[in-house]
Parts: C-alpha cells; sequence; structure tokens
C-alpha cells in the first residue's frame, strides 16, 4: 500500500449514533414513526454523512502532514488508548458542529492530543468538553484576551481612549459584532471567568490605558488556547 493511502479514511458509514436514536424514538410513536422517519431520514443523513466525511478527510491529511513534519508515528497513535478516546470525543462534538471555528479548534485538539508534550487525559477531555460548549465569541473573546495588543496589530484596529478604557470598550472595538450587546459579552465572559480561565470577573469599570491592555486569560485559558491552536 502507498505511502498516500496508508491512513486513507473510508467514505461510507452505517449512519450517525444520535440520529438512529432518534429514528428510533419516532419509530415507535403509533400513527407517525414512519413518516417521520423517512423525513428525518431525507432531512438529516446527507449532510450529516457529509459531515462526517469531510472531518474524517481534514483529520487524517492533518495527522498525515504532523507525521511529515513533527514525525508522529501514526500506527503508534492507534495503539494509544488516551489518544484514540481524545479522536472519539472530537468527533463527536464535530458531527454537532457546523462552525468552521469550532471544527477547526477540534481538529487541532487531536493534532495536539498527538504530540507528546499533549496535556493529560483528563485535561483534554475537559478541553474538548468546552469547545462543544462555548461559542465561537467565546474562542474570540478568550483569545482577544490572551494578547489584545497583538490582536489590535493582526486586525489592523485602534482601541479608544489615551488614558482611560475599560474592559468592555477594548472588546467592543476589537470585535465589531459585540458592539452594543452588553447582556450577551457580560455573559460571555461570565461563562469564561466561572471556568477559569479569565482573570477578572467583570468587563465594566475604567481602568488606565495599559492596564485595560493587559493579558486577562489565566494560565489554564492559556493552556486551553494552545491545545485549540494549530500546533
Amino acid at each position: 500500500m502507498s505511502d498516500a493511502g496508508k491512513y486513507e479514511p473510508p467514505q461510507e458509514a452505517a449512519g450517525d449514533a444520535a440520529h438512529a436514536v432518534v429514528c428510533a424514538g419516532l419509530s415507535a410513536i403509533p400513527g407517525i414513526g414512519g413518516p417521520a422517519v423517512e423525513l428525518l431520514n431525507w432531512l438529516i443523513t446527507p449532510p450529516l454523512e457529509r459531515r462526517r466525511v469531510r472531518w474524517m478527510e481534514e483529520v487524517g491529511e492533518s495527522l498525515r502532514q504532523l507525521e511529515q513534519k513533527r514525525g508522529v508515528e501514526i500506527e503508534a497513535l492507534g495503539q494509544d488508548e488516551a489518544f484514540v478516546d481524545t479522536v472519539m470525543h472530537a468527533s463527536h462534538a464535530a458531527m454537532r458542529n457546523s462552525q468552521e471555528e469550532k471544527r477547526s479548534a477540534l481538529r487541532n485538539a487531536v493534532l495536539n492530543a498527538a504530540l507528546p508534550e499533549a496535556p493529560e487525559a483528563s485535561l483534554r477531555q475537559m478541553f474538548i468538553g468546552w469547545i462543544d460548549d462555548l461559542t465561537v465569541w467565546h474562542l474570540r473573546i478568550l483569545k482577544l484576551f490572551e494578547n489584545p495588543t497583538s490582536w489590535a496589530e493582526r486586525h489592523d484596529i485602534q482601541y479608544p481612549g489615551a488614558f482611560s478604557r475599560s474592559l468592555a470598550q477594548i472588546l467592543e472595538a476589537a470585535i465589531p459584532e459585540m458592539r452594543g450587546r452588553r447582556s450577551i459579552y457580560d455573559q460571555v465572559w461570565q461563562d469564561l471567568n466561572q471556568r477559569g480561565l479569565v482573570n477578572t470577573p467583570s468587563l465594566q469599570g475604567m481602568m488606565a490605558a495599559d492596564g485595560a491592555l493587559a493579558r486577562r486569560t489565566t494560565d489554564l485559558g492559556d493552556a486551553f488556547l494552545r491545545f485549540i491552536e494549530e500546533p
């Protein structure tokens, strides 16, 4: 077998487990089970299958690249139960998510789990659960406050105020779709704070300009970001 086809993912599957459970439940409802199952199959199965195949192809190709660039032994990973668990958790989450940023984070989690310096298995599982539970807004805001100055340089933006500003002002300048949506980003920040990913309980309140641009992620937050970014 050629190296290119050595780890080629399968192109077909028996079906999605969650979809099968729903279909089974619908089948048990007298009078509507059969038609409802057919409708669900018609609506859901094709996009789920496309999502599954795309995920497997992306992860398989990324692992091949990691093998070439970092010397990762793919066959050895198949014998690593902790890595297999990580792939399974990430794959289940990927089937539930269509947003590219979250799928990219899940793919990167698998790749980072393949490296010698990967976090311990329980931490990996916790991190993948967070990718699944949190929104793209959570991931963006956490990344912003890892280094607001670097974010501004990468995105070519200017922060308001020369002498004092709030973290909320920094956020609204950095992520335009959050402007005027305080109730939403306050909740996002509360979620990050409750998980121990940021070190400041609130985005409100004025502070010196330099203080507003300081790192707000915790060590755990930085570890999470490293795990979901491309190795």
